[in-house]
């Protein structure tokens, strides 16, 4: 396909249709329901000589079935306007001039009415064709729609380069995204073991001229990445200099870099809350565990130096490819932005989430002969100065690509939905590779940040769950007793809360220890949906519930549940009610505690209940208390992770040279916890040399408390209204009731 006019994409659910004429129809609609939400003056608009407004992209896409379909075979077709040839050509010279592409922003008439008008009498035109011989010029149909669900992708990147560009940053699709709190596995590397193998599209449906004539090539052994390079790594880069060394780049890169003043993927931005990206939910933060998108084949080939590790070929990644589904993160799951990879072993995330680099020039197949006639510019004349990317986007239709899907972009483009997956050559030594576990990779790119973090999930080694366990006990330590002690209170009103026969979804469930106190004042709910990552607890808790209630039906999702996209099918047909207790969602940032908010919605529906427990605002000297005890039990805690990174990743961290610090941010509303250098230090960690200034601090965790005016502002902006709340004596503490 060609990045001039035509890069994938889809509209909406994908259905298997099994005529041409609902096939054109469900295409048709799909484009219309994209920009159902746009207005006029969104649809017009051309942020750059590279994108096209979306009343263009409409209006060109029936062109295509106009010239090539309807007027060579409908007997009687008129055309809707003559002028419209010249307007919506894109690139067939031999079709006739158009409109020069930088100035199709220009076009203001015809008006969008006209253009979906243009559509209709179209549509109309292909109807009769397709009723009277639904055989008629197929080859070519199956061509205009593959076309049409290119432009469908067009649409996205342009209004999301658009709507970048706008001081307001306004979202393509308002609602919280749901950021990925699980991090994916360490980088792990499958191996192949090459030779004399065959790619090319084997001549089963359609496939695009390009992906032909299928022939033979030889690979030396190579491994691949079993997943997609992550933001954290990718943060890693910057945070190494990597936009500031010339040696990482080739040379036409690094005048790029120079040129356009390149220090992070297109559409980051740094501000006072760190790093933040626009995408199709408009502006959020950067989920480290996500896949870094929109990076140019310079950016991917700099990065790809600097990890030791080289760019695939498109024929290791179609070969890798071959056999496996066309399955992933696609437009009809609804995300519309990349998701972590699966916490498991093997190939991930090959089809969806993001197109891939390869290092491969797009030149023709050997063999490769374009059609005869204007549908033979479709591809061939493009290959020349671009690079192929591989698999798919998540704003990429099912069923739209393949394993030998060719797409193409110039070296320096970055508005694609564009990814990186590392390739190393040889396969003989893979099993005597290390691998680097989360721990030490976390570690390394949190200690590599200018404000040095480590995530508060490492505090939990053996010794780090003695010790919060022993905080849990602590006279300052006042959230675990007071959250048991008001559920208890309020359970009798929670319960008149539940309609009868209800299902009960705990996120992040745990033992359900508190989950019992709802269970016994409730006995009205009939399924019980625990959600929780570790399926050993989830396992053990289901058990445990099922022996202690054995007319409740217990329906366990293994699963991350700031994820999840659907619950069990025991919970169909049911009222739903959340619960999320311990205040859990203080660990959240208020942005990610707002996309978490917003994908329980997703996941409960509309009408369901949502029980939340949050910790209240209070004294500050409460607060630093419960996290600085008088014992020295919290610092321990805290300092028993440069313990843990000493005996796990070779650390030489002096125990000594570091201290404990509880402080309230008042700005930000939360408890932090660091780790302070009392001294100018190095230390050395997994063989990786990191300098600390005196005073300079390792985040460990955050805490953040509410006012209940904060709870319902933070409710509204995903969805819910604060209904009731329960709110314990000092130190104070709440559940709230969420409707949706």
């Amino acid at each position: 396909m060609s990045p001039s006019d035509d890069a994938a994409g889809f509209g909406s659910d994908h259905i298997e249709l099994d005529t041409p004429l609902l096939r054109y129809r469900g295409v048709r609609e799909n484009s219309l329901r994209l920009v159902a939400g746009l207005s006029a003056e969104d649809q017009l608009a051309q942020s750059m000589p590279d994108a096209s407004p979306a009343k263009w992209h409409l209006a060109h896409t029936t062109w295509f079935f106009e010239t090539f379909l309807l007027t060579p075979n409908l007997p009687g077709y008129a055309p809707f306007d003559p002028a419209y040839m010249y307007l919506f050509n894109s690139y067939y010279e031999a079709i006739g001039d158009r409109q020069p592409r930088p100035e199709r922003g220009l076009l203001t008439r015809p008006s969008l009415d006209e253009v979906l008008a243009y559509r209709a009498h179209v549509d109309a035109g292909m109807e009769r064709l397709l009723s009277a011989d639904d055989a008629a010029a197929s080859e070519l149909l199956e061509l205009g729609l593959a076309h049409e669900e290119q432009h469908q992708e067009l649409i996205l990147m342009d209004i999301l380069h658009l709507f970048d560009r706008s001081p307001l940053k306004p979202a393509y699709a308002p609602g919280a995204l749901s950021p990925d709190l699980r991090a994916p596995l360490a980088l792990g590397f499958a191996a192949f073991e090459g030779g004399l193998v065959e790619i090319g599209h084997a001549g089963d449906g359609f496939a695009f001229d390009n992906e032909s004539p299928r022939h033979r090539t030889y690979l030396e052994p190579f491994r691949l990445a079993e997943r997609l390079t992550t933001n954290a790594e990718w943060m890693a880069f910057m945070e190494d200099g990597g936009y500031a060394r010339a040696e990482l780049w080739l040379s036409d890169g690094w005048d790029r870099v120079r040129a356009e003043g390149w220090r992070a993927p297109l559409y980051w931005r740094e501000g006072p809350q760190g790093w933040q990206v626009m995408g199709l939910h408009g502006l959020h933060a950067v989920d480290l565990n996500a896949p870094v998108a929109h990076v140019s084949f310079y950016e991917a080939e700099a990065y790809a130096t600097w990890a030791g590790a080289r760019l695939p070929t498109e024929a290791e990644w179609e070969h890798a490819a071959q056999g496996l589904p066309a399955h992933g993160n696609f437009l009809c799951a609804g995300r519309l932005a990349p998701m972590a990879a699966p916490r498991s072993a093997g190939l991930q995330q090959m089809f969806g989430d993001l197109w891939e680099w390869t290092r491969s020039a797009y030149s023709p197949y050997p063999g490769f002969h374009p059609p005869a006639g204007a549908v033979g510019e479709y591809n061939g004349k493009f290959m020349s100065g671009q690079f192929v990317l591989r698999g798919g986007a998540c704003v990429t239709p099912d069923g739209h690509t393949r394993a030998s899907y060719r797409n193409f972009f110039h070296p320096h483009q970055r508005w694609m939905f564009s990814g990186v997956r590392l390739a190393k050559d040889g396969a003989a030594d893979v099993a005597t590779t290390p691998t680097r576990s989360d721990f030490e990779v976390d570690v390394l790119t949190g200690l590599a940040r200018s404000q040095k973090q480590i995530p508060p999930k490492y505090f939990y080694d053996a010794e780090g769950s003695r010790l919060f366990e022993a905080i849990c006990e602590l006279p300052e330590y006042y959230p675990t007793r007071t959250e048991l002690g008001l559920l208890r209170a309020a359970a009798p009103q929670i319960a008149r809360e539940i309609a009868p026969g209800s299902a009960l979804v705990e996120f992040g469930s745990g033992a359900s220890l508190k989950t019992r106190i709802v269970l016994d004042a409730a006995p009205q709910i009939a399924v019980y949906a625990p959600i929780d990552i570790s399926v050993a607890a989830l396992d053990a808790a289901a058990a445990s519930i099922r022996a202690d209630y054995p007319a409740l039906r217990v329906a366990p999702l293994a699963e991350d549940f700031t994820t999840a996209l659907q619950l069990p099918a025991e919970t169909e047909g049911r009222p739903r009610v959340g619960f999320f207790p311990g205040s859990t969602i203080g660990n959240f940032t208020p942005q990610e505690a707002t996309a978490f908010l917003n994908g329980a919605l997703r996941l409960l529906g509309e009408g369901a209940a949502f029980l939340v427990g949050v910790d209240l605002v209070k004294d500050p000297a409460d607060l630093v208390a419960a996290y600085d005890d008088a014992q020295g039990v919290t610092a321990a805690f805290n300092l028993n992770l440069l313990t843990r990174i000493n005996r796990q990743l070779g650390g030489d961290f002096d125990l000594s040279a570091f201290a404990h610090r509880a402080l309230w941010n008042a700005g930000e509303s939360r408890m932090e916890m660091h780790l302070v250098s009392l001294r100018d230090q190095k230390v050395t960690v997994s063989g990786r040399r990191f300098a600390f200034a005196q005073g300079e601090t390792i985040h460990t965790e955050n805490s953040y408390k509410f006012t209940l005016e904060g709870v319902a502002e933070l409710a509204a902006a995903a969805g819910w209204r604060l209904e009731r709340q329960w709110v314990s004596a000092e130190p104070k503490f709440a559940i709230v009731l969420l409707r949706s």
